[in-house]
């Protein structure tokens, strides 16, 4: 990557919907460009058809992640980040049943989802695994199009173009493309990773901005573990999972029913802080993110919605179990937790369709890893250190989705990623640095090198692994 990318905290987290950010919420901005592309063509006002096409991974799981239920919603012009989770189902019901959309929330045209959205199975596109073509054809008779890829995280480009979309804002105060780097500043200023991050972020925005939307990404991640932690039944998509957080969670409550977040939160705290008590809750604060993704429920990328389970998780254990509910204490954890994501994002990739599951998960552990690491106390040396750990044991980690749905193995995954960011973090707190073996930066350059050496099959093409290996007979692909 180029010295110029600059990401934000607010690139690497992004409140959206389920269940993908890369097949649903990248899909979903998609559309939205290409809005804008035919407002600058002519006016979408004037569009008799629409058209979208979809490659590779895209193609092959994106019935499983919604892509096609997010691509006629941004058609629609609605916003991810405030439409209402309860009017999903319905509006795509109501576009099937009538075959019409309204384009842009004003211009009505007809639109067939059987054969206006077109699977292209056995096809890619050179530039990313995720590729969508979108058509339209205007009044006066021409033919436009334009041509988008999700890279991972809700990140949308078209070829040639940066992935973070921020090159035109002022630069950071302090650039970095590596951890390397993150340190050399740490050392010469003496700040934290998290104050490294928010003197970067005061280059676009004021610290009250910043901290209130950083709060308010903490209270989205805190309503959707609270509603995972109260809804029951079966999952959609047709593999009949039964959703297990709200049956953990009155377990360990022993029946409790807190009316509010508050009151749960204190319920939580009341019951003590044993070593199992605790690892139940990590396990459950997962589960209830993840099967709300599954359900198309409102989540935060971080830095995927596959991966949205671990940082919440880990967040709450530190807010509940750590001391760590202050707004100040929480808002460094997610400044760090995102310039370690920013990291691989620059170095390796964010992107399951790129780079296999370690790309989400690991990368969701090694955030969540030095975050928690800084918070309790650990030196930058040892955040990086937490980092690289929670990594190195994500190594060559395979997307490979039962029926291209976000459900098995990646609910589970996400368990398993959290509880190996507290125990990395542990690691690194009780560890010299300067006597590891592996940096931060071998790890990202390991993952890359990874993922180039991966099979298809096991990078979100529901081709291989789990895909396969389980005979269920429902594959959508």
């Amino acid at each position: 990557m180029t010295e110029q990318e600059q990401i934000s905290v607010f690139d690497m987290f992004k409140v959206g919907i389920g269940p993908s950010s890369s097949h649903t919420l990248g899909p979903w901005r998609a559309a939205q460009r290409f809005l804008e592309y035919l407002e600058r063509a002519g006016g979408w006002q004037s569009v008799s058809r629409v058209r979208i096409q979809l490659y590779g991974s895209l193609a092959k799981t994106g019935k499983g992640h919604g892509t096609d239920i997010a691509l006629q919603l941004g058609l629609l012009g609605a916003d991810p980040v405030t439409f209402d989770v309860n009017a999903v189902q319905p509006t795509i019901d109501r576009i099937r049943e009538k075959q019409e959309l309204l384009l842009g929330g004003k211009h009505l045209i007809r639109f067939v989802p059987e054969t206006d959205l077109v699977f292209r199975m056995s096809e890619s596109l050179p530039f990313h695994p995720n590729a969508l073509v979108a058509e339209a054809t205007m009044a006066d008779g021409r033919e436009v199009s334009a041509t988008y890829y999700s890279v991972g995280g809700g990140f949308v480009v078209t070829e040639g173009e940066t992935e973070h979309g921020n090159s035109g804002k002022a630069a950071f105060r302090y650039p970095v493309n590596s951890a390397k780097e993150v340190l050399a500043f740490c050392e010469t200023t003496g700040l934290p990773v998290s104050e490294i991050v928010l003197e970067n972020e005061r280059c676009w925005q004021d610290e009250k901005t910043i901290r209130q939307g950083v709060l308010n990404i903490w209270q989205t991640m805190l309503a959707c573990v609270h509603r995972g932690c109260h809804s029951t039944g079966e999952l959609p998509g047709g593999l009949k999972v039964t959703r297990r957080a709200a049956a953990l969670n009155a377990k360990l409550l022993k029946g409790a029913n807190p009316g509010t977040s508050a009151a749960w939160l204190q319920a939580i705290r009341d019951g003590g802080s044993g070593f199992q008590y605790t690892l139940d809750w990590v396990s459950c604060f997962a589960l209830a993110v993840n099967e709300e993704n599954a359900s198309f429920g409102r989540v935060v990328t971080a830095p995927t919605n596959g991966a949205a389970g671990v940082i919440p998780a880990v967040l709450l254990y530190y807010v509940l179990f750590c001391d760590g509910a202050e707004d100040d204490r929480i808002v460094r954890f997610l400044l760090t937790a995102s310039e370690i994501g920013s990291i691989f994002k620059k170095g390796a990739t964010i992107s399951a369709a790129m780079g296999g599951c370690q790309a989400e998960i690991g990368v969701s552990s090694a955030m969540a890893a030095g975050a928690l690491t800084e918070r309790l106390g650990g030196n930058p040396q040892q955040v990086m250190m937490a980092a690289e750990i929670a990594m190195e044991h994500h190594l060559g980690l395979t997307c490979d989705p039962i029926k291209g749905l976000v459900q098995i193995p990646c609910i589970e995954r996400n368990t398993m990623g959290a509880v190996k960011a507290i125990t990395a973090a542990q690691l690194a707190l009780h560890s010299d640095p300067s006597k590891a073996k592996v940096s931060l930066d071998d790890v990202v350059k390991t993952m890359w090198h990874t993922a180039l050496d991966m099979n298809h099959k096991f990078k979100e093409t529901a081709e291989g692994g789990l895909a396969v290996a389980v005979p269920l007979g429902l594959s959508e692909c």
